[in-house]
């Protein structure tokens, strides 16, 4: 890619599909829950394209829409529509699939993204509409040998919008730091799953090259069958590498569909590319045009929830954290509430102790068993209480590790397993003195090494009490100890 930087400017522009979370289809009372469901158990007339069925629109999908729009800064039109956009394929039940063209529910928008230099840069939206999803192919071989395709319906009418970028991209890298931005947003306002590698949240990217310096675009190549943001990276750096050679070579880049084979690690002609004449959108007849009124708006705004980046930087301001554990801490909404249930039952001092747990000990667990947040087995709470035991005195960071390890085994409070576990701490330094005397008697060799300037050696010595009393004891107190009673003779 630095090489194509010296010469070509790389333009960039996605168009992203997330499944709208709804209980219905967008256009009948079919359940939209159709994941692992039976092939075409949830279907009827409408969603079959059956003749002479009527659709009826789905208000929550325009609902959450909006919603989304709204989050991404888009302006909202006093009118919208749906149209037939017609295209033979087979998987489309009705011929044709209804979608929104001209007028569609938003329009205008952006959202930010961080560059890896750790400036922003500004992405544009053009629009957010709403559409329906298709059926599923499911391609199989049968005992012949022969490949034959089955059609599942299950999926065809559940809702499903369409967020068109602008392209202001110019490296793969801005594209999936764009995907990760937007994703993040859907799951915030809780519009969509946006999954990629479950098929509710897909992309197609439009690629093309211009000579550095001109200002207007060159051809430019769609690229599908993208199932991950590395499958993203991956085709649009390898469609930027084979753009640039045809140009070099004096060809001309053909305006195409192209498709991304993973195993193969490159992008194939599908087909050439289509223009918008050639779907004959026409408005949808069987349904009405929708009106947004101000107050509609105003009560879905009231909706929209405090954001990521808004949230991050609250983050640094009310709990003093650094930008790095803020950016952490909000990557998803379902972990930024959990640490902020948790700082709320442990006072806004534990803050930082908190975050060093998530980021810690948590993380490393969560990440060990595959766990989102959602899933852990320790509540706010009991964090919080765990927190709350080291800050008094009660255990040590490294008892306070073991009993962490036990409450994520088992979900008990700490306070049961420190009694169960006998990590009550000692009463008073007479116990501990003769665990000292103790040790001093059986590590002669440090004693002498610590009495003879060789001050490290009381490090032997402080673990050796440390194992004695299974850390029930203080390391402070120990070493105080520990050095009067060799200042002695």
């Amino acid at each position: 890619m630095t090489q194509i930087a010296t010469k070509y400017e790389v333009i960039i522009g996605l168009e992203v599909h997330a499944q709208v979370l709804t209980e219905s289809k967008m256009f009948c009372a079919c359940s939209a829950d159709y994941a692992g469901a039976a092939p075409n158990t949830h279907v009827c007339p409408i969603c079959l394209g059956m003749p002479g069925v009527l659709p009826v629109i789905n208000r929550a999908a325009v609902e959450k829409t909006i919603l989304l729009a709204l989050a991404l800064n888009c302006e909202i039109p006093p009118d919208a529509k749906f149209d037939r956009k017609n295209y033979p394929y087979p998987d489309l039940m009705k011929g044709y699939q209804i979608s929104q063209y001209d007028m569609p529910l938003s329009r205008n928008g952006w959202l930010t993204i961080e560059l890896p230099d750790g400036t922003e840069k500004r992405i544009g939206i053009t629009r957010v509409h709403l559409e329906e999803d298709t059926a599923m192919l499911r391609h199989e071989t049968g005992p012949d040998g022969e490949p034959y395709s089955l059609v599942d319906v299950n999926r065809s009418g559940v809702p499903l919008m369409e967020i068109v970028s602008e392209p202001d991209m110019r490296s793969p890298e801005e594209a999936r730091r764009y995907l990760e931005k937007l994703r993040q947003i859907l799951r915030y306002t809780g519009v969509s799953k946006a999954n990629m590698e479950e098929g509710n949240f897909r992309c197609d990217a439009n690629i093309s090259l211009r000579p550095v310096g001109s200002t207007g675009y060159g051809t430019k190549v769609e690229i599908k069958n993208m199932n991950s943001f590395r499958a993203v990276y991956e085709a649009l750096e390898y469609e930027a590498r084979r753009q640039a050679e045809i140009l070099e070579n004096g060809g001309t880049v053909v305006q195409e569909t192209r498709g991304w084979v993973e195993a193969e690690r490159r992008t194939v002609s599908q087909r050439s590319k289509e223009f918008a004449h050639d779907y004959r959108y026409f408005p949808e007849p069987d349904l009405p045009p929708i009106r947004p009124s101000p107050e509609w708006i105003a009560a879905l705004r009231a909706r929209v929830p405090e954001l990521p980046d808004a949230k991050r930087v609250r983050f640094m301001r009310q709990y003093g954290l650094g930008a790095y554990e803020a950016n952490l801490l909000t990557v998803s909404r379902a972990r930024a509430d959990y640490f902020e249930a948790a700082v709320a039952a442990a006072g806004p001092g534990s803050a930082k102790a908190v975050s060093n747990w998530m980021l810690g000990e948590m993380a490393r667990l969560q990440n060990l068993q595959g766990r989102e947040i959602e899933d852990v087995p320790i509540r706010p709470a009991q964090l919080a209480r765990l927190v709350r035991l080291v800050e008094e005195g009660t255990l040590t960071s490294t008892l306070a590790k073991q009993v962490f390890e036990r409450m994520w085994e088992t979900g008990a409070d700490p306070d049961r397993l420190v009694t169960e576990l006998g990590l009550t701490p000692m009463g008073g330094d007479e116990e501990l003195i003769a665990v000292v005397e103790r040790v001093l008697a059986a590590n002669p060799k440090p004693v002498a090494d610590y009495r003879a300037g060789k001050t490290n050696a009381i490090q032997a010595l402080i673990g050796a009490v440390m194992k004695e009393t299974r850390g029930r004891a203080n390391p402070e107190r120990v070493r105080e100890l520990l050095a009067a009673r060799l200042a002695q003779p």
